[in-house]
């Protein structure tokens, strides 16, 4: 059996994208696939669980964190903060692990920016602005000044996505799950039925 060198692929994309979607799909696709759970202060949504969704944790935690540089990324994102933990990413490289990452694009930058050769990005988009608005408001679950404040960061985010190594367009979903799947298949060296 050959053994797997340890990465970092990263998914990002504005919020609407459907990258959290296509996510969930690559991690069943590749069960042995380890997820990234992120840091965050913002509260916890029905559904989900500490420490599988996200580590929730109190902002003065948070910054406590980030003064003693404990997290490979973090950013301030409407009023709540998300990030990285530094042990988590060294502790699945060290085991040869292949870790994927569900972060906005400056925290896939820096994650790229610290692990240069073992992450590949991944921006994921949707076809065009007016469409993510549409997704975004079909979803409900924030309030209008929430839609306002995500659509006025696309501009960065499509920008910062140019730097990226891959970008795929979810105007289908399945098409787009297919899409990352063989990236990963061709970056990480590996198949589905192996992982």
């Amino acid at each position: 059996m050959t053994s797997v060198v340890g990465k970092l692929v990263v998914l990002s994309a504005p919020s609407g994208s459907g990258k959290t979607s296509i996510a969930k799909a690559i991690l069943q696709r590749f069960p042995r696939m380890t997820f990234s759970v992120s840091a965050t202060t913002r509260p916890m949504r029905p559904g989900e669980t500490h420490g599988k969704d996200y580590f929730f944790l109190t902002k003065a935690d948070f910054q406590k964190r980030i003064a003693s540089g404990e997290l490979v990324e973090w950013e301030e994102i409407y009023t709540n903060f998300y990030g990285t933990l530094k042990r988590e990413v060294d502790r699945a490289l060290a085991h040869g692990n292949v870790m994927l990452f569900d972060v906005d694009v400056k925290g896939a930058l820096s994650i790229k920016k610290m692990y240069p050769k073992e992450s590949v990005l991944i921006f994921v988009r949707t076809p065009s602005v007016d469409e993510l608005r549409k997704r975004l408001e079909s979803r409900k679950t924030e309030d209008q000044s929430t839609i306002e404040r995500r659509m006025a960061r696309v501009p960065m985010e499509l920008e910062a996505g140019k730097q990226f190594d891959h970008t795929v367009v979810n105007d289908d979903l399945q098409r787009a799950i297919d899409e990352v799947t063989a990236i990963v298949q061709k970056q990480v060296k590996f198949d589905a039925g192996k992982v």
